[in-house]
């Protein structure tokens, strides 16, 4: 269903005439200099006459260049034969980085090394073969030379078949100085002294075991001062921690989420681990979360080093699902691959599922799935847009393969494979997936073969129904008649849904009688022309039993009443969705905002407790904060004191006996809301004395509770001054760990002073690094009162701005313009700038942030005049 390209692929898709199966590559960087120098010798078939050779490079040098056909040319270990061919010309072509070597005539037919000598860049934008950078405990800086290949960037560090479906077996050795340690996706087998020369200092040759047939994009090296943890032997399998000089003790958490991930994914896909070791690999200049590479996985620090005292339990529920994430990844990734970039969700969806269900057997009591609902709904927030996109879409030129990293992908793809598993069976989709992985371990597919293994595990029309979830953007708002017969249709923020998005879809709904005993839901199948009350089997229906539907459910009023008045017997993620769904149907105008007002009443009277089912009405709270007019903001502070005060009495500040595992997220969430959107003084003068209690003369030396320490900030903060932003900005530049780093540069974009908000602007552009400079200038322009002006001065900056941050991030940047919607003037002022200053990837996902922009506006407009009178008919203030 997805749109074909109209771009010639022979001008980025390299011919299949000459095709890798070896690479031996030599690389010797010089950290120093930021440069590097290499060599590789590349087994190839080649399977017609040639006399062009077509292989990716950018940004190097290529050097010597010679062809050696089997059996023949000095160098190969063989006496006799044919000399090595050498090209008659070596052009590289910057635009499609790409290296053609051209033949005086055809190079014979057969098995050939070619081999290549090249220079390249440790270039700043994190990407490639890129140089890192950290502080010793003595001030020093202290430098690291490390990878980033996906999507199509290993051609930066050698010339290669960049392309995911040329899988070939890669033997790395590196050239490193004497007190540098290295690492790559093999173990070491060899390591000697290299001959010094011409002055050199003192060098070390260090040679890793060969990989299993893989990508290009799964290939890491990584040179530094690094320091790596004793390896626990996890059946079999040595798995290691590989950190800065000093942080040896945030890394036994890592080890033990690393080994239950092992253990449970080899369990799960009944298929040992891929490969020879697992390192761990923490990096301080990073700018995704983390990588795949096969046995070589590359974390920010921030979500792999976690001393768990001191640490809120939502960080280390983070730590723990990029861990099980990117382990997740050697079977479904490296082990099995995508053919081309369109099928990425093969990858990414089917890690984000994976995630969830590891981390869910590693803790039940975080209840993961539940959580997992936020992240869902983020996706649906997406995809309810015009400019949404399908999961699977054509991608033609690798670049647009940029797109494809975003929350479609990931929460949507992760989320309709849950929806499909919870119908199906957890054991025949368990099998299923068994089946796909075995049939097509060390190869390429599409989304097609995994069809085919549910299909056969399963006997249901798999294909059918998934096509819908995968080749269309959107997703359908199921509507429950007073006669218990369902319909659909798309759903939308902006009335009917426009551009390519389709109609209907297969939907795999469960549903359940919520009277009586209840009963276990039952699977229906709805499609287009919806389904009969007969097939429901249920009275008083609940739809989306369960709640891991990817879909809205709208209910008749008498419906919703009933539902309200049995909150209690619920389940959460079911709660959360009616939530959920009721937000969502205020926000596209198509109920009344009361209608969520009233349901957080019944929340807060019900005695509600999960913090996923209050982040529904934190997000509704925090857009009427938006656009209620000046003169109404006393009702609605008042508002928030009514709805979310009562939660705060009955969880307090400090953890209790009675605490469940998820209480400290849900006292954090209403803290923050209280005291800020809220402005309750008494929430505002404990914070101010809890923080006082840890800095400056008033010091007790009492330290913030780590669940708490972010709520505190903000709420600090937002009566604080350049006393108090001076103790942050001390505090974020001596940090005990990563994450109390973190805690302490994002705290800084809270501050409601002015001038306070430019300082936090220039250490972004100065001081902090560049993965995390682009989610400070996000925070600043969400700011609510000092964010026009940040984004007054984005926009005075941008070009510098775009020439400093990497460019994948800078997507994320922009996202704080969504809450620029105090009135359509700023808003068509943000979009004009927006729109006439395209970034260099990640356009559709700034069409989407301005959609959302949109719909807030309209929001505010249609709410806004009236929000007084609503809060007070809806909760009573």
């Amino acid at each position: 269903m997805s749109a074909p390209t109209d771009d010639d692929p022979t001008t980025y898709r390299l011919p299949h005439s000459v095709v890798p199966s070896r690479y031996r590559l030599t690389l010797v960087p010089d950290l120093a200099a930021g440069t590097f120098t290499g060599d590789v010798a590349i087994d190839v078939t080649v399977g017609e006459p040639v006399t062009d050779i077509v292989l990716n490079a950018a940004e190097l040098t290529i050097g010597s260049a010679a062809l050696s056909p089997a059996g023949g040319g000095a160098g190969n270990g063989t006496s006799g034969g044919t000399a090595p061919l050498e090209p008659s010309s070596t052009t590289l072509d910057a635009d499609e980085e790409r290296v053609t070597l051209t033949f005086a005539r055809p190079v014979p037919v057969g098995p050939a090394t070619l081999r290549l000598s090249f220079t390249g860049i440790l270039n700043d934008k994190l990407h490639g073969f890129y140089r890192s950078s950290f502080t010793d405990d003595d001030g020093n800086e202290q430098l690291i030379a490390t990878t980033q290949m996906e999507a199509t960037d290993a051609r930066r560090a050698f010339p290669c078949w960049d392309e995911p479906d040329r899988k070939a077996v890669f033997e790395v050795t590196l050239v490193v100085s004497e007190g540098l340690a290295a690492y790559s996706n093999g173990p070491i087998v060899e390591e000697a002294a290299e001959p010094a020369s011409g002055g050199s200092a003192p060098a070390r040759r260090i040679r890793f075991a060969p990989t299993m047939p893989m990508s290009t994009y799964l290939v890491a090296f990584i040179v530094g001062p690094l320091e790596a943890t004793e390896p626990v032997d996890v059946d079999g399998v040595p798995l290691r921690v590989v950190h800065p000089p000093g942080k040896a003790h945030l890394a036994p958490y890592a080890l033990e989420v690393g080994a239950h991930a092992l253990r449970f994914f080899t369990d799960y896909f009944a298929i040992p681990y891929p490969a020879d070791k697992l390192d761990l690999v923490a990096i301080p200049d990073f700018a995704f979360g983390a990588m795949e590479n096969l046995g070589c996985v590359t974390f920010r620090e921030s979500v792999l080093l976690v001393d768990p005292a001191q640490a809120a339990r939502v960080e280390l529920e983070r730590v723990a699902d990029v861990i099980c994430h990117e382990i997740a990844h050697m079977w479904f990734g490296d082990l099995v691959t995508m053919k081309w970039w369109n099928g990425i969700w093969l990858n990414e969806a089917f890690a984000t599922f994976m995630e969830v269900l590891a981390v869910d057997a590693y803790r039940p009591e975080w209840q993961r799935w539940v959580s997992f609902g936020v992240e869902r709904e983020a996706a649906m927030a997406v995809d309810g847009l015009h400019a949404t996109r399908p999961v699977e879409f054509a991608v033609g030129r690798p670049e647009e393969a940029q797109g494809m990293f975003d929350v479609l992908t990931y929460q949507k793809g992760g989320s309709v494979l849950r929806m499909l598993e919870r119908y199906l069976g957890a054991e025949t989709f368990r099998d299923g997936i068994r089946d796909y992985l075995t049939t097509h371990s060390y190869s390429n597919t599409e989304t097609a073969d995994l069809w085919d293994a549910l299909e056969r595990s399963s006997g249901q029309p798999v294909r059918q129904i998934m096509d819908t979830w995968i080749y269309q953007g959107g997703y359908p708002l199921v509507r429950l008649a007073e006669d218990d017969s369902l319909s659909q249709k798309p759903f939308s923020y902006r009335g009917e849904p426009g551009g390519a998005i389709g109609s209907s879809w297969q939907i795999p709904a469960l549903v359940r009688s919520t009277s009586g005993n209840g009963g276990d839901p039952v699977p229906v199948l709805v499609g287009g022309d919806g389904t009969p009350a007969s097939s429901l089997r249920a009275t008083d229906p609940l739809v989306n039993a369960g709640g891991s539907g990817f879909y809205r459910v709208a209910y008749p009023t008498s419906v919703v009443d009933r539902l309200s008045a049995i909150l209690p017997e619920l389940e959460a993620l079911e709660r959360y969705n009616l939530v959920s769904d009721s937000w969502a149907a205020a926000l596209a105008g198509q109920a009344p905002a009361g209608n969520v007002l009233r349901l957080a009443g019944a929340l807060s009277r019900s005695g509600e407790r999960d913090p996923s089912v209050w982040s529904v009405v934190i997000g509704a709270l925090g857009l009427l904060d938006r656009i209620v007019p000046d003169a109404d903001r006393p009702a609605l502070q008042q508002a928030v004191r009514t709805l979310v005060g009562p939660v705060v009495e009955q969880v307090g500040w400090d953890p209790r006996d009675d605490d469940g595992e998820r209480t400290p997220s849900l006292r954090a969430s209403v803290l923050r809301t209280l005291g800020t959107i809220g402005a309750d003084q008494a929430v505002r003068q404990e914070a101010a004395r809890r923080f006082g209690a840890t800095t400056g003369a008033a010091a007790t030396g009492a330290a913030l509770h780590p669940d708490t320490e972010s709520a505190v900030l903000e709420i600090v903060a937002t009566t604080g001054g350049s006393a108090e932003f001076e103790a942050y900005l001390e505090r974020y530049r001596k940090p005990a760990n990563p994450q109390e780093e973190n805690r302490y540069l994002y705290a800084l974009t809270a501050f409601d002073q002015p001038e306070l908000a430019q300082r936090t602007y220039d250490l972004a552009i100065s001081e902090v690094r560049t993965q995390n400079a682009p989610f400070v200038l996000q925070l600043l322009v969400a700011n609510r009162l000092t964010g026009p002006a940040s984004w007054e001065r984005i926009t005075a900056d941008w070009d510098s701005l775009v020439d400093r941050f990497p460019a994948n991030i800078l997507p994320r940047m922009l996202d704080g313009v969504r809450t620029l919607c105090r009135t359509p003037e700023q808003a068509e002022a943000v979009a004009a700038f927006v729109t006439s200053h395209p970034l260099p990837a990640g356009g559709k996902t700034v069409e989407q942030i301005l959609e959302r922009l949109d719909v807030n506006v309209a929001f505010g407009q249609r709410v806004g005049p009236g929000l007084a009178k609503l809060l007070a008919d809806s909760v009573g203030t």
